[in-house]
């Protein structure tokens, strides 16, 4: 009897994280997806395919659409990552929309407001010298040299 119930919550420990294993698979698989397309297009405008081109342009698009209705459906039925605290800006702190080439002045993007794990909210890797970071309810992807934006993921946190 004890190697039973031991068994089942060894089996119950153990499907959450095969669930974030194929999930994540999956994002990295539709991420591949993408840059591949990408790819192709850029190869068929360099050899001048026009026809071929304009197919994979649509099939890139068809990619970058499943991968944003992935992205909404997890986040659908993940609210509850996505339900952070109240936002407690820098002294003078006053919400306004902010879009790419906005730039920050260095209390809006300093340690406080890192976003630490960008995987837990499906976000891309940052590349060197670049921070997700919040601002108000939005996710702000920063140049932490120049405190220029360069992605705003606006109404993010619910």
């Amino acid at each position: 009897m004890n190697k039973l119930v031991l068994t089942a919550v060894a089996a119950a420990a153990l499907i959450p994280t095969v669930a974030t294993a194929q999930s994540r698979r999956e994002v990295r698989h539709d991420r591949h997806e993408v840059r591949r397309d990408r790819a192709e297009v850029r190869g068929d405008v360099r050899r001048g395919d026009v026809r071929e081109a304009r197919e994979d342009r649509g099939e890139l698009r068809e990619d970058r659409r499943e991968t944003r209705e992935d992205w909404r459906d997890y986040r659908t039925s993940h609210r509850q990552v996505y339900q952070r605290g109240i936002y407690a800006g820098p002294r003078g702190y006053a919400y306004r929309p902010v879009s790419i080439g906005f730039r920050f002045e260095p209390a809006y993007y300093g340690s406080r407001y890192w976003i630490s794990d960008p995987w837990t909210y499906r976000l891309p890797r940052a590349d060197a010298g670049l921070r997700w970071v919040r601002y108000g309810n939005d996710v702000v992807l920063v140049n932490v040299r120049t405190g220029r934006v360069v992605q705003v993921y606006s109404r993010f946190f619910w």
